[in-house]
């Protein structure tokens, strides 16, 4: 049995695109150890493979890069190890130097445009570092795949790779739901669920929520952003209007999301990271029954003008997105919705994972 390696710089806990990849995997015969971080609000983890988090002295910035990086390295080069799996550009440094040296069969799984996430715009050295990373590894890599066509697109013609797509699709659900923690009173649920960092057009929608009568917008999730928001519900006088749940296991997230009305995924057009964009959550409000407002980018406004599952944002000003919300409310899309839930699951998309993985180069 082909013993892979798959390294990630999160706790594992909430990613769900590793998960499924982990146990496509394992549909395949290979055996598995999953390599993370271990943070000091960690939830406990149960897999049905191996699995390993750091405890790291720095958390972020350039030490922790570093020091997870070097931990990494001397992990791999000690274990047995027949394939190895980087997932993003902050773990591939390690798996690069020890697939050279030990000649083993590297993957790259590439999550996001890395080098143009919104956090490292504004940081030109920084951004620079990771440039010549990307620069220096790439063009080298056989095996490689991303989250979308136009990710794929953009590294094939600046590094001239042949990235393959393996979209973030859920696997296929059916409905059940529980009760918020706080009573609705009536009104219908707006809301958005996954990381609060910059960029994500949360701001906006709670501006939004000043001229919203008889909503609530449920925030579910965790991230650099998160005590700015709340200050900003504050200061607009939104505390029972704006609610925000924390970060939630993926199985209490199936729960939640079909009680909404609408499932917003607002992102900026912050660098190209945020253009070619197809967040997860899109394909998770699918799943859930639920329409989608989605920012006038190629990728997500692709899957709502093929799929007819929600809106295009038409004007990001407040008031007029108040008006839009209020006119998606009153129609119902749940056609078109189990429709696109039947197509958009991880099923489809496994195949040509398990694809890549029995023509390795």
């Amino acid at each position: 049995m082909k013993r892979i390696i798959i390294s990630v710089t999160n706790d594992l806990v909430t990613d769900q695109r590793v998960f499924k990849v982990c146990n496509t995997l394992k549909e395949l015969g290979y055996d598995i150890l999953l390599i993370g971080r271990k943070l000091p609000n960690s939830l406990p983890l149960e897999r049905p493979y191996k699995t390993y988090r750091m405890r790291l002295l720095f958390n972020k910035g350039f030490l922790f890069y570093a020091e997870y990086n070097t931990r990494l390295f001397f992990k791999l080069l000690f274990i047995k190890k027949d394939v190895l799996l980087a997932n993003d550009l902050d773990t591939l440094t390690a798996n690069y130097l020890i697939s050279q040296f030990l000649n083993k069969k590297l993957i790259y799984d590439s999550h996001e445009l890395f080098t143009e996430v919104p956090e490292l715009l504004n940081r030109p050295s920084v951004q620079k570092v990771w440039l010549k990373i990307e620069k220096n590894i790439l063009p080298k890599l056989k095996n490689c795949y991303t989250v979308c066509q136009s990710i794929a697109d953009y590294y094939n013609d600046k590094y001239n790779t042949d990235f393959k797509i393996i979209r973030n699709l859920p696997e296929k659900s059916t409905i059940k739901t529980t009760k918020f923690p706080f009573d609705l009173k009536g009104k219908k649920v707006i809301l958005y669920q996954g990381a609060l960092n910059i960029g994500r057009g949360i701001e906006l929608i709670i501006d939004t929520m000043q001229y919203l009568e008889g909503c609530i917008f449920v925030i579910i999730g965790d991230g650099d952003i998160s005590n700015k928001l709340k200050q900003q519900v504050i200061d607009l006088e939104l505390k029972d209007t704006v609610k925000f749940l924390g970060k939630i296991t993926p199985n209490e997230l199936r729960s939640i999301t079909p009680l909404a009305d609408l499932g917003i995924s607002t992102e900026e057009d912050l660098g190209l990271n945020y253009h070619f964009a197809l967040p997860n959550k899109i394909f998770d409000y699918i799943q859930a029954e639920i329409p989608i407002l989605v920012s006038h980018l190629p990728e997500m406004k692709q899957i709502i003008n093929n799929y007819k599952v929600g809106e295009v944002v038409l004007d990001r000003n407040p008031k007029e997105m108040a008006i839009q919300i209020k006119g998606i409310l009153k129609k119902s899309y749940l056609v078109d919705i189990q429709s696109a839930k039947k197509v958009l699951i991880w099923s489809q998309e496994k195949e040509k994972l398990k694809s890549i993985f029995n023509h390795l180069n």
